[in-house]
Order: C-alpha cells, then sequence, then structure tokens
C-alpha cells in the first residue's frame, strides 16, 4: 500500500495488514480510495529512513505495463501492478470522424471557406493526438507514483520495430548474416503479438508455436509478414502444403477471421516506434534516474525467472536483474476514458446537432464518472451500491457496480468517494510466482545464459 507523511509526502510502501492497523488505531486516514494511498498523521518523512523503490515500464501501442519493485543487489520484489489501457484508437477514429464532417460541410454548396492547412507549421517533435495520448498518460502515471512512493529510478523498455524486416519478408544479404540470436526477434514478438499468443487454426494456448505460411512458399508464397501465422505442431503439420482456403474449408467462419487478422496493418508497431524517443526524454525531464533496455533482454530474464507473459511482469523485468523473489497476485488495471467533452450537443451522422446536453457537469455535487458509496435504507434498490455514478438532471442517479447496473438512486443516498479523473478501474489476477526450483541460475552463475539474450 502506498502511505504519505502528514505533509503528504510519500514514504516507503507497506504491507495491506499493516495499513488496515494504521487506520484501525486512528494512526492514519485515507486519502485516495483507487489506487489505495493512506495518509498519516503522526510522522514525518524527515524522519523517517526509506530504501526507496524503483519504477518498471514495458511500453505499448494499446497496453503499458507498470511496476513499482524494491532493489536489492539485484533481487527484486514486486509491490505494486499496474496495467494501464490506452486510448488512442478511439482518438484516431475521432480524429478521422470530425475530419470527414468538415470535408463534408466545407464540399456542400454552401458559402465558401478558405482552406487553412497552408499556414499551419508543425513544431519540431510534434506526434499525432493519438500517439501524444501514449507518451502523456504514461508520464503522468509516473508522475503519480513518484507523489505516492519514494521513487529513485526508472526503468524503461525501449522497443525497437524493425517494420521495413517485418513486411518486406527478403532474404539475408551482406552483414546481415554476422547477426546474433536475436536476428528475427521483431518478427517473431510482433507474430506472437499478432495471433494473442494462440494457434491460428485451433486457438490453444500455452504450447509450442511455429512460424506457417498461411499460402505455402511451394505454391508461390511469400515471406511477408501478412502471409505468416502462428500455428501449433499438430495445426501445422496437418496443414503442410495445403492452402489454408483447403485446409479450412469446412470452417468457413474461422477462415475469414485468419485471412481478416493476416492483413491487420503494422499500426501497433509503427505506433511503439514513433513514440518510444518521445516518452524516453520525457522521463528524462522529470529528473529521475532513467535506464533503459532492450525487449531481448526482458524475454530472457522472464525465461530465467519463469514468469508468464504479461505486460505488468514484463516491466518487472525491464533492465538487468539477477533474480526476482515475488511479484504482487492481483494487477490493478487503469484503463483512459477521458474526462468527458466540451460539446454539449449529440449530432447526427451528417454531423449536425439533434439533441441538447445540460450546461453543467455536475448535478448536485457529483459528475459522471466519480466513484461514489449509496446507502439506500429501504425499498426494491435497498443495500449499499459502490461504482462508477452517472448523473441525470432529475437527480435520480445511475450507479455501475460490479455486480451490474442500478438505475433511480436518489443523490441524498449517495457519497462521494473519489473524483472522477479520466481513468476506470478494475482489478485482474496475475499469474501466480512459479516454484524457485522452476528458475536455476545457468551453468556460468546468476544472471547469464550460454545461449546468450533471448
Amino acid at each position: 500500500m502506498f502511505i504519505l507523511d502528514k505533509h503528504g509526502q510519500p514514504l516507503q510502501p507497506t504491507s495491506p495488514a499493516y495499513a488496515r492497523k494504521l487506520l484501525r488505531s486512528g494512526r492514519a486516514v485515507v486519502h485516495r480510495h483507487t489506487p489505495f494511498v493512506i495518509r498519516l498523521k503522526d510522522r514525518v518523512a524527515a524522519d523517517s529512513t526509506m530504501a526507496g523503490v524503483a519504477v518498471g515500464i514495458d511500453p505499448g501501442s494499446k497496453h503499458t505495463g507498470l511496476a513499482v519493485f524494491t532493489d536489492h543487489d539485484g533481487n527484486r520484489t514486486g509491490r505494486h501492478a499496474i496495467q494501464l489501457d490506452h486510448r488512442g484508437g478511439q482518438i484516431r477514429d475521432k480524429l478521422t470522424a470530425r475530419a470527414a464532417l468538415r470535408r463534408g460541410r466545407r464540399f456542400r454548396n454552401l458559402r465558401y471557406r478558405a482552406p487553412r492547412f497552408s499556414n499551419r507549421v508543425k513544431p519540431k517533435g510534434w506526434l499525432a493526438p493519438s500517439l501524444r495520448h501514449r507518451v502523456d498518460t504514461t508520464l503522468s502515471w509516473v508522475g503519480r507514483l513518484t507523489r505516492w512512493a519514494p521513487v529513485t529510478a526508472v526503468h524503461v523498455e525501449r522497443v525497437s520495430f524493425d517494420t521495413h524486416a517485418m513486411s518486406a519478408g527478403r532474404p539475408l544479404q551482406g552483414a546481415e548474416y554476422r547477426q546474433g540470436t536475436l536476428a528475427g526477434y521483431e518478427v517473431r514478438e510482433h507474430l506472437l503479438a499478432k495471433w494473442d499468443r494462440a494457434c491460428a487454426y485451433c486457438g490453444k494456448q500455452d504450447v509450442p508455436l511455429n512460424i506457417d505460411h498461411i499460402h505455402p512458399r511451394s505454391r508461390g508464397g511469400s515471406d511477408r509478414i501478412g502471409n505468416l501465422a502462428v500455428a501449433c505442431i499438430p495445426c501445422n503439420q496437418a496443414k503442410n502444403a495445403a492452402p489454408v482456403e483447403e485446409f479450412l474449408k469446412g470452417r468457413p467462419a474461422l477462415l475469414a477471421k485468419v485471412l481478416k487478422q493476416a492483413k491487420a496493418p503494422l499500426r501497433d508497431a509503427a505506433a511503439v516506434n514513433a513514440t518510444r524517443w518521445a516518452l524516453w526524454r520525457a522521463l528524462e525531464a522529470t529528473g529521475i534516474p532513467v535506464a533503459t533496455a532492450s525487449g531481448g533482454r526482458t524475454k530472457w530474464n522472464r525465461s530465467r525467472t519463469g514468469a508468464a507473459k504479461s505486460h505488468t511482469l514484463d516491466a518487472l523485468h525491464v533492465g538487468e536483474l539477477e533474480n526476482v523473489t515475488a511479484w504482487p497476485s492481483t494487477v490493478l488495471v487503469v484503463k483512459a476514458t477521458g474526462r468527458g467533452t466540451y460539446a454539449r450537443t449529440r449530432t447526427d451522422r451528417y454531423g449536425f446537432p439533434r439533441l441538447l446536453l445540460p450546461r453543467t457537469k455536475q448535478i448536485k455535487g457529483f459528475a459522471t464518472g466519480d466513484l461514489v458509496r449509496a446507502v439506500v435504507p429501504s425499498g426494491k434498490k435497498a443495500g449499499v451500491h459502490c461504482g462508477r455514478v452517472a448523473v441525470r438532471s432529475t437527480g435520480s442517479f445511475n450507479i455501475t457496480t460490479r455486480h451490474g447496473l442500478v438505475q433511480g438512486i436518489h443523490h441524498r443516498h449517495v457519497r462521494l468517494l473519489q473524483r472522477a479523473d479520466g481513468y476506470g478501474y478494475t482489478t485482474a489476477q496475475e499469474t501466480t510466482m512459479p516454484h524457485r526450483s522452476a528458475f536455476p541460475p545457468g551453468p556460468e552463475g546468476p544472471g547469464f545464459h550460454a545461449g546468450g539474450p533471448r
């Protein structure tokens, strides 16, 4: 649990049991509900000795993993795990729809509107709004963690995907023959992420997967990324050199799904490439020591510790380490939802207003998205309801709890727990910690693998 002193300065994180003890004794109060942060009444940071914590970051296009851990001589112990879900795709779609509506209005038989694109200059380092969102949200959560915990270092995975090599599928030439064990890593990792680490034909997971040519090379198929899939060994052997249309002749729905998935663009890889330097510069500007590492190092660390593939576990394994002693069993899933919209109208499909929204976002002191607790004494909805509120002008609110939607809760029964901050919070279970014998050190000692980083 995150813990602050009486002046709001971060202290060394504590265990949930000790946090409950402090709250029961009256020595602490709840500072924030989600993530849970308490504030002491009788202690200041200057009187405490703190070892500090580090933050690991595994950046991605759709999800970013954050891990808060303590590091003792290379032995890491995970304290908090956060999965940050971006909404860059929604931003891109909204901007595309807005551009289409504006273009449609401009080319209708209306008054002339002069073009405005010719006098606009993009500043150096400009990123598209959907890409800038990924950088800003990650940086925002690093800033939050530094306010709640004594962060002494940040470890970030600086991923780089060679999109040309991924799309070209050409044979090695010249100096490429001298590449080491990481050659082709971009393609393999991209395919595993693209097909959700499951067989494209039967959907099996947690089994060895081979790279399969959807249209066999013996029948003219290429090595381009759009012609590659991952398949388990039985499916790969059963398909052999048969075209995918013949192999999935009796399953037309699966055939259509495989062909559609194979044509998925390299948008996610391009987004990671475009934002990696901007994220590194933004982290450097915070003044916290920043260490970078490759994706191959992270994968090698996970193979030594026996950890499964996840965003938060990747964040915990970023950089140089000897061992991982423990990690949290629960992951806080943070989904970027935005803070609403300035528009007080709803438009039809042509972009013209069709209805009006209330002029103010707050009703009876509450706004949509606030975390609330409602205690209803009687009636059909009697009980305690905790969740996100959707306000109505009538004063009768809807609350979305983990059990479902509860409608028609009068505002006088509602109490505020936490203001909406543009994120939605849920929890998920992390992969359990493997037994110690599952990851013995290599023959040359801890931190070394005879085959090199993989």
